[in-house]
């Protein structure tokens, strides 16, 4: 009888285990949970620690409390100037109400699916308002926010808040791809020939101009060198004339040795002269007065 009733106080006390253990769990901080008894969802905890249910009758689904990220499928997009897109993208996003969520979608992946369909709707409508250019250039910010704030009022009616959009490619189709390139090849080179027929126009201008200053300068140069000549070779003349005026034998004979230096000066000069010939007056008389016969 004893170990009878020690049996029973035993499964008794598994028993009690067992409800304990189940009428116990513990929420993250990195999670967020919503109770439901029956199924249906009675209660949502947001506060980390150790929380208690009924066991049996209530059960908890637990919910990511942090930001997730959600890499949409690629999607070919035509744009205003009917130039077609292939455009990659991804979601940041995050439950904001655990109950909400439940009843909407009740699980992640299918939270993923309706947000896909979500995104691909705002990108088609925001960048097929616009030419191609403006997706490829700086403005796709401004875009991204379009589609951002577009996204975010749709999927606020699942309990989820959308905190950022971005596209991570936009390329064009494979078919367009060649035609393209070649088209902006061919832009490129005639802009690279505008360029350098613009530059060849400027340096010729300058080139004409720095000729047109040279010549000026060269002339100016030269009429002043004249001018400079000129005087100089009248400052001599006046000079000369002035000394040979003061001592005009001096100057005879000066002139005269100038002329016996550059005449025989060079050891191979060979002159064919009469001695008594005017030229050798200085060199029986150094006064220059021998008779000449």
């Amino acid at each position: 009888m004893g170990t009878r009733i020690l049996g029973i106080i035993g499964v008794l006390i598994v028993v009690a285990g067992f409800v304990a253990f189940s009428s116990f769990y513990t929420l993250h901080q990195t999670q967020q949970a919503l109770v439901l008894q029956f199924g249906n969802p009675v209660d949502v905890i947001t506060k980390p620690g150790l929380k208690f249910k009924i066991p049996f009758i209530q059960n908890v689904e637990f919910m990511e409390n942090r930001i997730l990220s959600f890499d949409a499928p690629a999607e070919e997009i035509i744009a205003s100037d009917q130039k077609r897109l292939v455009v990659d993208s991804f979601i940041r996003y995050k439950i904001s109400d655990a109950l909400e969520f439940y009843k909407s979608v009740s699980s992640v992946n299918i939270a993923r699916s309706r947000l896909s369909t979500i995104l691909t709707s705002s990108l088609r409508r925001v960048l097929g308002s616009v030419p191609l250019a403006t997706v490829l250039t700086g403005e796709r910010g401004e875009l991204m926010e379009q589609i951002r704030d577009s996204v975010n009022s749709e999927s606020r009616s699942l309990g989820i808040d959308v905190v950022d959009v971005r596209i991570k490619r936009a390329d064009l189709p494979e078919a367009n791809s060649a035609p393209v390139y070649a088209r902006m090849n061919t832009e490129r080179e005639r802009e690279a020939r505008e360029y350098r027929a613009q530059g060849a126009e400027v340096s010729q201008r300058i080139k004409s101009r720095a000729d047109r200053e040279r010549t000026i300068l060269i002339a100016e140069a030269q009429k002043q060198s004249q001018i400079l000549r000129g005087d100089g070779d009248a400052l001599s003349v006046k000079v000369s004339a002035q000394a040979f005026g003061k001592d005009v034998e001096f100057y005879t004979f000066y002139r005269s040795m100038q002329a016996y230096r550059e005449a025989l000066g060079n050891g191979d000069t060979t002159m064919v002269l009469s001695p008594d010939s005017e030229f050798f007056r200085f060199f029986g008389d150094i006064m220059g007065t021998r008779p000449v016969k």
